[in-house]
């Protein structure tokens, strides 16, 4: 290829394919085509007029030949006119009309490639958004070679567009119709759209009753331009149990255990309990589930748990019982009312021993937005608690306890990632002696300050004992960058601590890092150097694994 061409190039390489073991003889009756191939490939791309020259270069046996074609492509075909217009009822439609492929346009290089897309983003959103009678009334690509012109000609007549209709559910389901009818997000009559009918499938997916859901929306059973929906659900097994082993230098090995029972009774209600076994920390908990409307965001939960732990001379045995409400708000807000009593018995060191009894209703609010759930290149996490106790309902100690977390995640030129994480907590209360260590504030380990250990940060008492701080403040940042498929290096630096003054030090911690992005979700092995001797900072691995945000 004379000149600098390197797309030319690679369509006509493209289009010729393979031509290496032929013989002299072979090569020379198949020229004829690499030429024609070679003239196609590059017609494709704008270029009519080239000039294609071909000679047989020998090597050092028969089948060792080389074609060799010497291209000069000319002068290139340009697009004088480009007329797009779209008639019908999508002609008002600016989700359909909005942003259409701004190429071919006027002046440039003609390019078949782009014209065939622009043709079939137009069809395809006439599928997606339910304008099933649509069709081109012109759809022309005129070429004049001669001129070197070319003017492009689409006009598409949209027709009516269809519309969803009721939502029928098959016979065989064995839950309630009501309960089904509330994972519907359309009503009869709402303008016909893929994205609905993809919704309402996922949707009765995720919800664990069913192992198979068959949605039937074929605009062929349309009426009077109405599609009928109809549902076949399949019900999944009632039980599933699960176990499974995992390890973070925070709490070392740990099993975890989950028995779940995904429906109980046409109501659709669940129940299941889960226990973790790990050195420092011993747990079995118990729930019980309500769908609301719609089910798949809303609920109420109600929850019983033991949980005993024994971490840096902090001993606890925690016995809990509550209730949650779960809502969705129109914000895509996640809001939780819960309303839960605490047992607790602890002691800290040999110096501080106690027992609390709480009733502790609570609000929270949580977001998440990422492009992937499992190993998402950009998004945010926002998430806000308050709970709070009062001793004339049934409480030992006066509490208010909040806690905000923020993490934000974004990907530059697609191997350069950037992560940062804050958190915040206060406890108000007129009494902290009294308040349990759960509801206290500790820093440091593999989610919080690394170089250092795990809930090692916080005030001390006299023997040096951590006892759990009135505030929490911890930031990080991160980059990382991808080296290989699925591999990536980091470095980061963390900063913050459990503390009982606003003005009291911070400590810091910094370190590199490297994160395989597994089938499950990444894992990260971290080495961190603390850098606040007086806060027990060192040289520290941390291992961990999960969701980045």
């Amino acid at each position: 290829m004379e000149g600098d061409y390197p797309d030319l190039r690679a369509n006509a390489e493209a289009f010729i394919g393979e031509v290496e073991g032929r013989s002299e003889g072979n090569l020379r009756r198949y020229a004829p085509t690499a030429v024609s191939q070679a003239r196609e490939a590059l017609r494709a791309l704008g270029y009519y007029s080239p000039l294609i020259d071909w000679r047989i270069q020998e090597g050092d046996s028969e089948t060792t030949a080389t074609l060799i074609l010497t291209i000069k492509p000319g002068e290139p075909v340009r697009v004088i006119d480009r007329t797009v217009e779209i008639r019908g009822e999508a002609s008002s439609d600016e989700r359909f009309t909005a942003n259409l492929p701004a190429q071919p346009a006027e002046g440039d290089i003609l390019n078949h490639g782009e014209y065939a897309r622009l043709r079939e983003t137009i069809q395809t959103r006439a599928r997606r958004r339910g304008y099933f009678d649509g069709s081109f009334v012109t759809h022309t690509l005129k070429v004049d070679p001669a001129a070197r012109t070319a003017t492009v000609t689409l006009i598409y007549d949209s027709g009516q567009r269809y519309r969803l209709g009721d939502v029928t559910f098959a016979e065989g389901h064995w839950f309630e119709i009501d309960l089904l009818e509330r994972f519907v997000s359309f009503t009869p009559g709402t303008p016909y759209h893929a994205d609905e009918i993809a919704k309402l499938n996922n949707d009765l997916q995720g919800s664990g009753y069913f192992r198979g859901v068959d949605i039937d929306a074929s605009p062929g059973n349309a009426e009077n331009g109405v599609i009928p929906v109809s549902v076949a659900l399949t019900r999944r097994e009632a039980r599933s149990v699960a176990a499974g082993v995992g390890f973070s230098t925070d709490v070392g090995p740990r099993l975890t255990g989950t028995w779940r029972e995904h429906w109980i009774n046409p109501m659709g209600h669940k129940r299941g309990a889960e226990t973790e076994l790990s050195a420092p920390r011993q747990s079995v908990s118990a729930w019980y589930e309500l769908p609301l409307d719609p089910p798949m965001t809303d609920l109420i939960r109600l929850t019983s748990g033991y949980q005993r732990e024994d971490i840096e001379n902090v001993e606890s045995e925690l016995l809990t019982f509550g209730q949650q409400w779960q809502h969705q708000l129109d914000d895509g807000w996640l809001q939780v009312l819960s309303l839960r009593w605490e047992g607790e018995r602890y002691n800290i060191g040999d110096d501080e021993k106690g027992t609390s009894s709480l009733l502790l209703p609570g609000i929270g609010y949580s977001k998440i937005h990422t492009d992937s759930q499992l190993d998402p290149s950009r998004g945010y996490r926002l998430q806000f608690d308050a709970t709070g106790s009062h001793r004339s309902v049934l409480s030992s100690v006066d509490i208010l306890h909040v806690n905000a977390l923020a993490k934000g995640l974004f990907t530059l030129a697609e191997n350069h990632r950037f992560l940062a994480r804050f958190q915040v907590g206060a406890v108000a209360t007129n009494r902290f002696e009294d308040v349990p260590p759960s509801l206290r504030f500790f820093a440091g380990g593999d989610q919080s300050v690394r170089g250092y250990g795990y809930e090692t940060l916080s005030p001390e008492n006299d023997n040096g004992v951590p006892v759990g701080g009135r505030y929490l403040m911890v930031g990080s940042a991160e980059y990382q960058y991808q080296f290989a498929d699925q591999w990536r290096a980091a470095l980061f630096v963390d900063h913050g601590n459990a503390i009982n003054q606003l003005n009291d030090p911070l400590a810091t911690g910094a370190g590199v890092g490297i994160r395989w992005i597994s089938p499950v979700g990444p894992l990260r092995l971290d080495i961190a150097k603390g850098l606040d001797p007086q806060f027990g900072g060192g040289w520290r691995i941390h291992f961990s694994m999960g969701p980045e945000l």
